[in-house]
């Protein structure tokens, strides 16, 4: 719980960072040229914000250059093809995805507990026939909990995992085998 309210605030920290940056942007870019709003058109200009806020970012991204690079890393490239092959054999209908953010198969009515979580991401998730994700896998690498919040995200994430009933398990670099990795699939996914 200690974690989980440590990360909230973290969150809601740089959440209100990234918001007020945009503000003083768009204030400075359109306090010059446009008037304060009345009461009466507040709900019209919040939309009209929301399109120049959009338009912001674009010409943002306009500007800036952008290149490929791989979505994983060498050690966990490994783990996905083997994980990947495991799955298939066991249960073609089943599949790995790879860097899924929790906000894209996690939902909630609480706006702040979901915020919380929308913009985390497990290494790998498995999906069964329904495109419903029933297991999540994290890879510990060696340099996973190097920083101090590493453990404070992972605990954010296995309590919400808990609580919509999806598994979560490790796998650890340099202490999980091949053969480890298949038997965990077994146990977590049917024969298809």
């Amino acid at each position: 719980m200690i974690g989980a309210t440590v990360e909230r605030a973290l969150e809601k920290n740089d959440r209100e960072k990234r918001k007020a940056y945009w503000r003083g942007r768009n204030a400075a870019k359109w306090g010059k040229k446009k008037a304060k709003p009345s009461a009466g058109t507040m709900k019209q200009k919040s939309e009209v914000s929301d399109a120049d806020f959009a338009a912001d970012q674009l010409k943002t991204v306009s500007r800036a250059s952008f290149s490929s690079r791989s979505l994983l890393n060498r050690a966990e490239a490994t783990v996905f093809q083997a994980l990947d092959q495991a799955v298939i054999a066991r249960n073609p209908g089943w599949q790995v995805m790879a860097q899924v953010s929790l906000g894209e198969f996690l939902s909630s009515p609480d706006k702040d507990a979901y915020l919380a979580v929308n913009s985390k991401r497990v290494d790998f998730a498995l999906m069964d026939e329904k495109c419903c994700v029933v297991h999540a896998l994290e890879y510990q690498g060696s340099g996973h909990h190097t920083g101090t919040s590493a453990a404070a995200r992972d605990a954010v994430k296995k309590e919400a995992l808990r609580k919509a009933g999806i598994g979560y398990h490790e796998v650890v670099a340099g202490h999980t085998t091949p053969s480890e990795l298949r038997a965990l699939v077994e146990k977590l996914v049917p024969a298809g």
